[in-house]
């Protein structure tokens, strides 16, 4: 029950996800996905320094936990069609509902598969992606599975966190930096005759 409603609800957030991303400019993706990834960078320092919770032992959600578990899977596939990644922010979500971390893999992984073509769907029916870009991140997935299935899966779980931490903070930054420039380009452009 707690597999399927977190996939299924990941999915139809998702789906709402596209449909309003897919009209933001360029600039609005990016400081959403700034500002998102920093929280996120935030809540996994705030775990791995002990000061939230890192997860307990359960393997199941029940009663308002899955309530709490599905509401924030919603929201959860939004934000990956923003391009936040689904994977950082479940494992923080499920530790802090008590679940045991290592549950959140199939939760991630089977949210992910199922999400991406309903997301993907409307955005190319939309008209709003870089096939391009899309290409190449493909192409880039293939080897970043063999180095998750071969080497991440090795590392203790504190230390995936901090590089998790490290990654969205880099590409935090990089999202808000560019948007600034964008900003200031726009408005220089706005001021020649």
């Amino acid at each position: 029950m707690t597999l399927v409603s977190l996939i299924g609800a990941a999915i139809l957030g998702a789906w709402f996800g596209a449909g309003v991303v897919a009209g933001w400019s360029r600039r609005r993706v990016q400081v959403a996905m700034g500002i998102a990834l920093l929280t996120a960078a935030f809540l996994f320092v705030m775990t791995n320094l002990k000061l939230m919770p890192g997860g307990g032992q359960s393997l199941i959600l029940e009663n308002w936990k899955l309530a709490v578990g599905i509401s924030g899977c919603v929201f959860l596939g939004a934000l990956m069609t923003l391009g936040i990644g689904f994977y950082g922010p479940c494992m923080i979500l499920i530790s802090l509902l008590g679940m045991d971390p290592k549950a959140a893999f199939p939760i991630m992984m089977g949210s992910c598969a199922f999400l991406m073509p309903v997301a993907s769907a409307r955005f190319i029916r939309m008209d709003s992606y870089s096939p391009r870009a899309s290409l190449g991140l493909a192409i880039g997935g293939l080897p970043g599975v063999l180095i998750a299935a071969l080497i991440v899966k090795e590392l203790n779980l504190t230390a995936v966190r901090w590089l998790v931490v490290i990654a969205v903070t880099y590409a935090a930054i990089t999202m808000l930096r560019s948007a600034i420039l964008e900003r200031r380009t726009a408005s220089v452009t706005n001021l020649i005759p």
